[in-house]
């Protein structure tokens, strides 16, 4: 049967467009990146600058410890030059890494070991919780210039033409995380306060950069309850240390942390643990309004 001359446009058109899914696997000449969530995928586009094409597997807004892939996303996953994840954080891009991507990526916490995270505990003091590690290592800029090195590396080996451009990249990006760190370290280094009230324990790495004491509600998973005796106990401790502000993120309830605010006569207010990007700006915007938030909550001249 003849095809009538009208339709043959139509199907040529169809055959270079595929199915219009949004997700398919890029047809570019670029490198291709998958990134697991925001601070990676914003370390991939400033280290890959034009010579890269990123693709962000977690939603803006969304929680990225919930992400579940669609099978186009595994399919990015499959035919990316490079992954970059941080493994533990995103079941689901653990599964597609081990199933799909093999030796083409790079777990970010073998770059940047993680260190186990920490809670209040009856005594008052903080242990170490042998339950499980603490992924939020980009909190701390010191230990994100470490994964530019490496991401700029990982995209050498797969375009050795642009590996020049890939390490210049990162070598600026290291430099503006040098201005950033040198910021945090002044502008937190006279504070009346030095206890990070939080509603999630998310912000070890920056408590321990820059001298303070994280008291968080809950340990590492955001959406866990406290128990009873945890927030009686993380309630005294703020009130006897003078805290003014209970700190909560923007993706999570903020009912328990306003809750103890109320109770102790403080303020709460959210502090970003960049897990999705910010509402404006990038990660080194979002980590300067924290730092005004943090100067603000522990009085710092």
């Amino acid at each position: 049967m003849r095809v009538p001359l009208l339709v043959l446009p139509l199907v040529a058109a169809l055959a270079l467009t595929g199915c219009g899914t949004g997700e398919e696997a890029s047809s570019s000449d670029r490198v291709s990146v998958a990134a697991g969530f925001y601070p990676l995928e914003f370390l991939a586009r400033e280290v890959g600058g034009p010579d890269v094409e990123v693709r962000a597997l977690a939603k803006p807004g969304a929680e990225p410890h919930d992400l579940e892939l669609t099978p186009g996303q595994v399919a990015q996953v499959a035919d990316a030059d490079l992954v970059v994840y941080l493994k533990g954080f995103q079941p689901a891009v653990d599964d597609a890494v081990e199933q799909q991507a093999g030796a083409a990526s790079l777990d970010v916490a073998t770059v940047a070991p993680l260190e186990p995270g920490f809670v209040p505990l009856e005594d008052g003091e903080l242990h170490e919780d042998e339950a499980g590690e603490d992924p939020h290592v980009w909190l701390d800029p010191t230990r994100v210039a470490g994964l530019a090195d490496a991401v700029a590396e990982r995209l050498a080996e797969a375009d050795p033409e642009g590996a020049q451009g890939y390490r210049d990249r990162a070598a600026g990006l290291k430099e503006r995380l040098r201005v950033l760190d040198e910021e945090f370290t002044r502008g937190l280094s006279s504070c009346a306060g030095k206890d990070l009230v939080t509603s999630h324990n998310a912000f070890g790495y920056l408590a321990r950069a820059y001298g303070l004491q994280q008291i968080a509600i809950t340990g590492l998973t955001p959406e866990d309850e406290p128990s009873p005796a945890r927030l009686a106990e993380v309630t005294r401790l703020a009130r006897e240390r003078g805290v003014t502000t209970i700190f909560f993120e923007g993706l999570v309830s903020p009912k328990v942390a306003q809750s103890l605010a109320r109770e102790i006569g403080a303020r709460a207010e959210v502090l970003d643990p960049l897990e999705t990007a910010p509402s404006a700006g990038d990660y080194f915007s979002g980590m300067r309004t924290n730092l005004a938030s943090l100067r603000a909550a522990l009085r710092c001249s």
